[in-house]
């Protein structure tokens, strides 16, 4: 026999992870800029640093507002009501 526990609508649990794994990926990639930008100190001009960090940047950012736009709920609204009911 099914739970009636069971068919009650969970919202799904995604956003809020979503949100926690979108800014830890931009976090992540913004250390990787920086250490990159200090790695780069002493070889390469000023432009080419700031060119790869604003391309690690970007990166991030791009990542992580998908992460957060992806992992939202859908908004599915209501459930439709069945088109039979069952005798009680």
């Amino acid at each position: 026999m099914i739970s009636e526990t069971l068919l009650f609508d969970i919202a799904p649990v995604g956003g809020g992870i979503g949100a926690v794994v979108g800014i830890a990926f931009f976090f992540i990639l913004a250390a990787v800029a920086f250490i990159a930008y200090k790695m780069l100190k002493k070889t390469v001009k000023m432009a080419v640093r700031m060119t790869v960090v604003v391309a690690i940047l970007l990166i991030a950012l791009i990542g992580s507002i998908a992460l957060l736009m992806f992992s939202g709920s859908s908004g599915g609204g209501k459930r439709p009501t069945p088109t039979t009911q069952k005798p009680r």
